[in-house]
């Protein structure tokens, strides 16, 4: 049975909480004073954090035992954790990863949504390398949401054709290598409570591309679908987005659709005219008014709606923006023009201070064969993963799951932030 990974060793829980007086300069002595004073009313939330720990709770409890308590304040809040770790994927890689959340105006942070920039960088044993920079800000008063996913990709990687009947175990796997560099940016405006629109410019290109080892005396589905050395995609993104959600980092509530329609034009530098249309939804609710725990649901329909996009562009499992759907499975198991999506999860604390939580998971997608828009087989995935609190502020959790799929496939996956 071939096995998708090996393990993964998130090791050294290092966490660094950065304060930054962000703008004092620009305040008078007068509204800083006032702004303090809003923020020790309306941060603090009558004690809302005071019963729960955090790895720097942690830290000061065991190395600064004389350390003032903490109160969440205006600054933004820094988590990073070194990992290395071992997928198939991959093999042995070095991460990385940080994550800032922040306010951008001071008062009520019951009404203002938090902005979070989220970085890493990637080192494998098979010479990848990643380096995305995603930011999702939000100005005052939530009248604007600002959108970025910038990356850099020098990425081997097993593709198995296309449809969703091809066997992992017959070895009908193999490498395609190339380099990627992603600049998407899309600017929003609200027109209602919790509902914005606008438009963006998405921009791919992937360059020395080439199928590193494929099978011998046999025409690959790349080859058939059209294999290039370079690619570019180009156009312009129009975006929809209701969005409840107080704290996307870590969302205990609300309701999320994301619509993106994205033409690609030949005048704008795109190698082809070709459309998709991403519709995504998630919600978030407690079972109990006095729990907690979330019920997580998540739909992702990642479609094609006209011409041929490129075979590295197609909708593909784990090649959602933050490499998280279908875990279970290794990244790029199933490609097709069209795919489905569903994922539920559970998310409870095991320790009365939420310093430990965990998940348990169900996700299940299908993609079209070949060149139809006809759906295949639904492959499904259960699993079930731990949570350690990095920040209880922001709500940044290390999460570490392990799933399950058919036909002897598992993976564990790494998140810093929910995976949804």
């Amino acid at each position: 049975m071939k096995i998708n990974f090996a393990f993964f060793l998130s090791f050294a829980f290092f966490l660094f909480s950065i304060r930054v007086r962000g703008q004092d300069s620009l305040q008078s002595p007068e509204h800083k004073l006032a702004d303090d004073i809003v923020a020790d009313s309306s941060i603090q939330r009558k004690g809302a954090f005071d019963k729960e720990l955090d790895l720097i709770d942690l830290y000061q409890r065991i190395i600064k035992k004389n350390a003032v308590p903490r109160k969440e304040n205006n600054n933004p809040h820094l988590s990073m954790v070194p990992a290395v770790g071992y997928t198939e994927q991959t093999e042995f890689a070095a991460v990385i990863s940080s994550n800032i959340g922040f306010y951008t105006m001071t008062g009520n942070h019951d009404t203002q949504k938090i902005s979070s920039i989220l970085t890493s960088i990637a080192y494998s044993q098979k010479k990848q390398i990643i380096f995305p920079i995603q930011a999702d800000i939000w100005t005052k008063n939530n009248e604007y949401n600002i959108i970025a996913d910038w990356r850099y990709l020098n990425y081997p990687s097993i593709t198995f054709g296309l449809g969703g009947r091809a066997n992992i175990n017959h070895g009908n796997g193999y490498t395609i290598d190339f380099e990627y560099t992603k600049i998407h940016q899309t600017l929003l405006k609200k027109f209602a409570s919790d509902l914005y629109a606008g438009i963006g410019f998405y921009y791919d290109y992937f360059w020395n591309v080439r199928e590193v080892d494929p099978p011998a005396g046999v025409v690959t589905s790349f080859q058939k679908y059209g294999l290039t050395k370079t690619v570019t995609a180009s156009g312009l993104a129009f975006r929809f987005l209701l969005d409840s959600r107080k704290n996307q980092i870590n969302p205990d509530g609300g309701w999320y659709v994301n619509v993106i329609d994205r033409p690609n034009f030949k005048f704008m530098g795109s190698d082809a005219n070709w459309q998709s249309l991403l519709i995504e939804a998630r919600s978030y609710f407690h079972l109990s008014a006095s729990s907690k725990n979330v019920l997580a649901v998540w739909s992702y329909n990642w479609l094609t709606v006209d011409g041929t996009p490129p075979y590295l562009l197609l909708p593909s499992t784990g090649w959602d923006d933050f490499y998280n759907t279908g875990r279970g499975y290794i990244q790029g198991r199933f490609r097709g023009r069209d795919m489905i999506y569903l994922e539920t999860e559970y998310r409870f604390a095991i320790t009365h201070n939420r310093l430990l939580g965990a998940v348990v998971f169900a996700n299940a997608q299908s993609v079209s064969r070949f060149l139809s828009k006809e759906l295949q087989i639904i492959a499904p995935a259960v699993g079930a993963g731990i949570r350690i609190k990095l920040n209880k502020f922001s709500g940044a959790n290390l999460c570490i799951d392990y799933g399950v799929g058919i036909n002897g496939q598992q993976g564990i996956s790494v998140n810093l932030g929910e995976v949804f």
